[in-house]
């Protein structure tokens, strides 16, 4: 049974690493088109899964915003894509959220995700010196807000948890400052009287509805 779930597993993550690269791939042709000088959101799957250009659309507001965000990617991944995840865009302003999944690996260590990040934040200064980048806090979980059926799917929560997260973005918030960008958390209104993320926000305890990024979108008006 156990070798089973092994080889299911393995399979699905082939699957998934076929998406990622497909996702990339699209992504480097869609750089060839896209309006240079423009706002970038650029990470993981939450930020992939931002629906930036209809939140903007229901609010009447006409802005390019492109969104690199690419599903289960790690700080690793995204230094070994900057060029299509970033630079094939040549923004003027960048809003970066990547690390949940480093954080949710079974090997997670913090000083590997803020040493990979402080690497792509100072590229990303080389590169494009006059980009304004905003580093985004992480986003709370909801470990309970729908108990896992299996080990597997529990085990996302193991490492990925509120207390890791905040630890985490203490040290973000200390390598933005480092760097001379700004740390944003535009987190407010997320949680309930727990400090989890609210249950009607949530897919699953990690992703997020449209409504979620609707009051996120609201945090971040300011910025963009």
């Amino acid at each position: 049974m156990g070798e089973m779930i092994n080889i299911i597993k393995e399979e699905i993550g082939n699957i998934f690493k076929n998406q990622q690269k497909e996702r990339v791939d699209k992504l480097k042709h869609l750089n060839e088109l896209s309006v240079k000088g423009q706002t970038l959101f650029t990470g993981s799957s939450l930020m992939e899964q931002f629906p930036i250009d209809e939140l903007l659309m229901n609010r009447g507001i006409n802005k390019i915003i492109y969104n690199r965000g690419v599903g289960g990617f790690t700080t690793t991944d995204l230094l070994g894509h900057m060029e299509e995840m970033i630079f094939g865009v040549e923004p003027s302003k960048i809003f970066i959220n990547i690390g949940t999944n480093d954080i949710g690996l079974p090997e997670y260590a913090l000083d590997k995700l803020i040493k990979n990040y402080e690497v792509i934040l100072n590229k990303i200064k080389d590169k494009l010196p006059n980009t304004e980048v905003y580093v985004m806090a992480y986003y709370p979980i909801n470990e309970v807000a729908k108990i896992p059926e299996n080990d597997w799917e529990r085990s996302a929560f193991i490492t990925r948890n509120n207390e890791n997260i905040k630890i985490a973005n203490d040290a973000v918030k200390e390598l933005a400052e480092k760097i001379g960008y700004k740390y944003i958390d535009v987190n407010e209104g997320l949680t309930d009287e727990n400090g989890r993320l609210k249950v009607e926000y949530t897919v699953e305890g990690i992703h997020m509805y449209a409504n979620a990024y609707n009051v996120i979108l609201d945090n971040m008006m300011k910025y963009l």
